[in-house]
Order: C-alpha cells, then sequence, then structure tokens
C-alpha cells in the first residue's frame, strides 16, 4: 500500500512539473520573452503565431 502512496505522489510531481511548459503566450511581456510581437489583425505571411495579446483579436507573432 505504502508504494501505491509513493507512485501516485511520484506521477503527481511529474505531470505539475511538466504543465508549466504547455502555458501559451497569452499577455504582451510573454510574448516579447518568447520573441514575438503583437499584432491587432492576422500574423504576416513571413510570421506565426504563437499566442495572444490582451485577448483574441490581437496575436502574438514570431518570425518563422
Amino acid at each position: 500500500m505504502r508504494l501505491h502512496h509513493l507512485l501516485l505522489a511520484l506521477l503527481f510531481l511529474v505531470l505539475s512539473a511538466g504543465s508549466g511548459f504547455t502555458q501559451g503566450v497569452r499577455n504582451p511581456l510573454s510574448c516579447g520573452r518568447n520573441k514575438g510581437v503583437c499584432v491587432p489583425i492576422r500574423c504576416p505571411g513571413h510570421m506565426r503565431q504563437i499566442g495572444t495579446c490582451l485577448g483574441a483579436p490581437v496575436k502574438c507573432c514570431r518570425r518563422k
């Protein structure tokens, strides 16, 4: 029974540590940290969207 608790704690630790890497770009500060720029319309052809800035209409774009 102790082994089950240990394995459950280990699983929780692994999953919680990995969750930080799944957070997206959602504000201008994190956009800039990821070498992106906030664009009020679609990303230009030489850029791709990596997230949003201040809501859905404003895109965070980075060079391809």
